[in-house]
């Protein structure tokens, strides 16, 4: 499989992170690339945000005190705030129907071993009900690479077979022969720490498969959530989410076992990151029923969507970061959304 992020890349330094990168691309032997269009470049989301600043699309749900989704919300029962200032809405939307764009990033590090299988059977499953015809998906794998395993395509078997090859990087493997640290999954190691790029991977799918696609968009990481040899520092993972308008949910299942005396710490990093690109952390420990309910309720929420628009009263085109809150009818309700966005100046 090609690494989407390779040796070389990572020992540049972070200011030359962009340009350093190689441009994703299949592993030559990953099931065929889906063939369909690119989209034009008037309609790319980033390109919308720097040179049509003036209309900001906000994603959200709503629950109720008992976690139920609330479903028949109008523009009234809703009110928009950036930077602590009240927006005015250009309109309100539940968005049910409208493409949704998916990247599912699966943790193949040692830590993952026991869990892998199940993660690949619901992953499966969850694609095959959630992929309606105009919806696409991809998927990636990360460890001590990251590699796409699968390109955009809307055919859920196509996914499912690049998911059944995923593999295990560790040690042992031909893969990691010769890398130090490498297949240690979460375990640091002698030397440079090397062995599971979830930053990287996050930072990769936003910015460079997310970030020219319009409408819903989500990542679904299956991980333990602990980042080890990262370039991307959890922040710069975020704001790339954030600037291509991208939710992160987080199925963190984990063998905690796998931990007995080394410690674990990866729910509060999951937690940060995906409540500040309005997605939702589920802990599922090492449960094969939970982990199906978990994607049954990420399938549920990407289904029950609103998208309020506004013009910000901000007009500046500074690439700063602006605050959104979310705050509708109802006693308890709950919004779930993204905490900001960057508005970002126009190319010249």
């Amino acid at each position: 499989m090609r690494p989407l992020w390779g040796v070389a890349a990572l020992l540049l330094g972070l200011s030359a992170l962009v340009p350093a990168i190689a441009q994703l691309a299949p592993s030559p032997d990953a099931p065929p690339v889906s063939t369909a269009p690119a989209a034009a470049p008037e309609n790319l989301p980033a390109a919308t945000l720097k040179l049509n600043v003036d209309l900001v699309n906000v994603f959200f749900t709503v629950k109720d005190k008992a976690g139920n989704l609330i479903r028949r919300l109008t523009q009234g029962d809703c009110a928009v705030s950036e930077d602590n200032q009240p927006q005015t809405l250009k309109s309100f939307v539940a968005e049910t129907q409208q493409p949704l764009t998916l990247g599912i990033l699966l943790d193949t590090s040692a830590s993952q071993a026991r869990v892998l299988s199940l993660e690949q059977d619901a992953g499966s499953q969850f694609l095959e009900r959630v992929l309606q015809p105009k919806d696409e998906a991809f998927l990636l794998s990360f460890d001590v690479d990251v590699n796409l395993l699968q390109d955009y395509t809307n055919n859920p078997r196509q996914l499912a077979r690049a998911m059944s090859k995923a593999d295990i990087n560790s040690a042992s493997s031909n893969r990691a022969a010769g890398i130090p640290g490498a297949g240690g999954g979460t375990i640091p190691s002698i030397g440079k720490p090397k062995g599971t790029l979830l930053y990287d991977a996050v930072y990769l799918a936003a910015d460079q498969k997310m970030n020219q696609e319009t409408g819903r968009k989500a990542i679904i990481l299956l991980t333990d959530g602990e980042d080890v040899g990262s370039r991307a520092r959890i922040n710069e993972a975020i704001a790339a989410a954030q600037k291509s308008n991208v939710m992160v949910y987080t199925i963190l299942i984990a063998d905690r076992g796998f931990y007995a005396g080394l410690g674990y710490s990866g729910y509060s990093a999951m937690k940060k990151m995906t409540e500040e690109t309005g997605g939702r952390l589920i802990d599922v420990g090492n449960n094969g029923k939970k982990l199906e309910a978990a994607f049954q309720q990420i399938e549920d929420e990407l289904r029950t969507q609103y998208v309020a628009s506004y013009t910000p009263s901000n007009a500046k085109m500074d690439g700063s970061f602006r605050a959104l809150s979310v705050q509708c009818s109802g006693g308890g309700a709950k919004v779930q959304v993204r905490k900001g966005y960057f508005a970002a100046a126009p190319e010249n």
